[in-house]
């Protein structure tokens, strides 16, 4: 019982030691993803892609305000079919317009999913950069409780990919 008690206490105190001298750290993925400067190359890339459609869009929207209200004055002096035709043709107007306002906001979801999956990548890659750099045992994301300030990397990583710019 003695020689057990000895092996388990010399094990207990061997794997502190190991356990102390482990590299941690951990990253705020969510802050990366907000404050890298990739980031903000990736908003400036989507406005120019998408920017001529919006624009476009909107327009669209301006005019068939100003068709309605047009058509709120002048009701009176139109006919029952007159009314009905314009009537039918402002919401058909107004359906195009959904259809294209849904349209765009799904590519322009596609297109910014697509960037913070290749921001995404170049994190992963960053961080194993100096994870082997740094020789860090462990670096560890998302899905932790709590991780104190003393191990947080998100500034180091940050400021690799201003680097990589």
């Amino acid at each position: 019982m003695k020689k057990f008690f000895i092996v388990a206490l010399l094990t207990f105190f061997t794997s502190s030691y190991a356990i102390a001298e482990n590299k941690i750290g951990f990253v705020k993925v969510d802050q990366i993803l907000k404050d890298a400067p990739q980031a903000a190359e990736s908003n400036k890339k989507l406005e120019g892609e998408f920017k001529t459609r919006t624009e476009k869009l909107k327009k669209q929207i301006s005019d068939l305000n100003d068709k309605e209200k047009d058509f709120k004055k002048n009701s009176l002096a139109l006919s029952d079919s007159d009314k009905e035709k314009t009537l039918k043709k402002l919401q058909e107007s107004r359906i195009d317009i959904q259809r294209s306002e849904r349209e765009l906001r799904e590519d322009i979801d596609l297109r910014r999913r697509e960037e913070i999956t290749k921001l995404q990548n170049k994190v992963t890659e960053v961080i194993e950069l100096i994870a082997k750099r740094d020789k860090y045992d462990l670096i560890l994301y998302t899905g932790v409780a709590y991780a104190s300030d003393k191990i947080d990397m998100t500034p180091l990583v940050l400021k690799e990919l201003g680097n990589l710019k």
